[in-house]
């Protein structure tokens, strides 16, 4: 007897399906990164989520230094989601609420990092609150280029990842 379809098996079925404009512009709403985007789907077809997922992990593992700045030009800085962006403000939905010299000082963090890194703080923003992400820039600060940009590198996958999932299970 055949299983019946799931949202995900369905989601996949289209990906892999799609024309490769379409998925390219699919995965540019995953990330940013053009490379990111031609590297996931030049590995298609994905047998299942799981295969997607590797995807996503050899692509981040494959990008240069200009590819992590195109997929970090995607995100908007901690503490200020893009209005009217629905992923935006779901991702950093831990600072609704926060109070706002918690705010001002995250501000002033983020403006010290891009100062430093020349690139926004970047951070898997998905379930934690504005104190946990003030706290993980000042953890950050220290690190020089490549180490943040390694962290950075693991912090796309996850937001990545994140986004896969959101895609597959739309339905």
């Amino acid at each position: 007897m055949t299983q019946p379809a799931t949202p995900a098996t369905t989601s996949l079925d289209r990906v892999n399906a799609a024309k490769d404009g379409e998925l390219d512009a699919l995965l540019l709403e995953i990330c940013s990164s053009s490379t990111w985007a031609k590297l996931v789907r030049l590995a298609r077809p994905f047998r299942d989520e799981a295969a997607f997922h590797s995807a996503n992990t050899n692509a981040m593992a494959a990008l240069g230094a200009s590819d992590l700045l195109d997929a970090m030009a995607g995100h908007a800085r901690i503490g200020t989601p893009k209005p009217g962006d629905a992923t935006s403000e779901r991702e950093q939905a831990g600072v609704a609420g926060a109070q706002q010299e918690l705010l001002d000082a995250l501000a002033a963090a983020n403006a010290s990092y891009e100062e430093k890194f020349g690139h926004v703080f970047l951070i898997c923003a998905t379930g934690r609150t504005a104190e946990t992400m003030f706290a993980a820039i000042g953890e950050r600060y220290p690190n020089d280029a490549a180490t943040e940009r390694e962290i950075v590198r693991g912090e796309l996958g996850k937001i990545n990842d994140i986004r896969i999932d959101r895609l597959l299970n739309e339905g």
